[in-house]
């Protein structure tokens, strides 16, 4: 089957394939397959929207808005699959208080399919976040580059995970942050880490050439860029072969549209990622065709209000 096609797109406007007979807008709609990805990252226990102060994001943010707002996309459209990119905790008195239980009770009432842990999830231990997650979540989390077999996360947080939205297969892999100098020792226990492009990247390419999966997505916590040669999402999509799409977060970066990036094979990987505190919902509709073959990818970032 030929690679898949990537188009960038602004904004809500359809772009035309490159490949193929006709452009997917030309297109009968019976032909089509849609799906909707919507993603978050840096949540850091904003269970309210920021107070009505003055401040720079006053109003914004918010579980309850982020709600209303998915639950009126979900009305609209189908295949919705709804990832965070980590550090759900930390950041309010709420986590202080209930050690990260309501923020994960209310990704499972919010419906999220899958994240990938941050490094402040780890802030109240690694058996803390393990005991909230066996409790109270009923979606996974994802970390490719982490060994945790020796750690009370061992089959909990997952190597890659595969979900279904209609007709179209999607692949998840994880990439987690080193959590040394980040968080203390102690805290995060006995948590191998290995390497990022490549055990990451090895995942993928399980989902992609023995799951068959249409999309590989990529749930990371490493930081969208820096000056420096770290390992990042824009690093990870250079180094990469298998993976279409990565949803970032860490470095709280604000992207207006995803930045494409040309992988190894020089194929474009679409990376986006939408701030921070829930103040920004990504977006992301991805339409192809049922044979698989071309697919397009819009963006839209909104901001929450409450």
């Amino acid at each position: 089957m030929k690679r898949r096609q990537f188009i960038k797109t602004a904004g809500l406007t359809t772009g035309a394939i490159l490949t193929g007979s006709l452009p997917l807008a030309a297109m009968p709609k019976e032909k089509l397959l849609h799906l909707t990805i919507l993603h978050t990252n840096d949540t850091h226990s904003r269970i309210e929207p920021f107070p009505m102060d003055g401040g720079k994001y006053q109003g914004l943010g918010g579980v309850e808005p982020r709600s209303r707002l998915i639950d009126k996309i979900r009305r609209e459209v189908d295949n919705v699959l709804l990832l965070d990119a980590g550090d759900f905790c930390q950041g309010t008195p709420y986590f202080n208080l209930f050690d990260g239980e309501l923020e994960v009770r209310l990704m499972s009432k919010l419906g999220y399919d899958a994240g990938v842990p941050g490094n402040h999830d780890f802030d109240k231990g690694i058996d803390n976040l393990s005991k909230q997650l066996k409790a109270h979540a009923n979606f996974p989390l994802i970390a490719s580059n982490y060994d945790l077999s020796r750690t009370s996360l061992k089959d909990i947080v997952l190597p890659r995970h595969v979900i279904q939205k209609g007709d179209i297969k999607i692949g998840l892999v994880g990439a987690g942050i080193v959590l040394d100098g980040l968080v203390t020792p102690m805290m995060y226990g006995d948590v191998k880490f290995l390497d990022t492009v490549e055990t990451v990247d090895k995942q993928a390419e399980i989902l992609k050439n023995e799951e068959k999966c249409d999309l590989v997505v990529c749930l990371s916590h490493l930081g969208y860029a820096y000056q420096s040669d770290r390992m990042s999402d824009v690093v990870l999509a250079k180094e990469s072969r298998h993976i279409d799409i990565i949803v970032g977060g860490h470095t709280h970066t604000f992207l207006d549209e995803p930045t494409i990036i040309k992988n190894k094979l020089d194929k474009p990987v679409f990376v986006n990622q939408a701030g921070w505190a829930g103040i920004q919902l990504g977006r992301l509709d991805i339409t192809m065709e049922r044979n698989k073959k071309d697919v397009c990818v819009n963006c839209k970032n909104y901001w929450v209000k409450s």
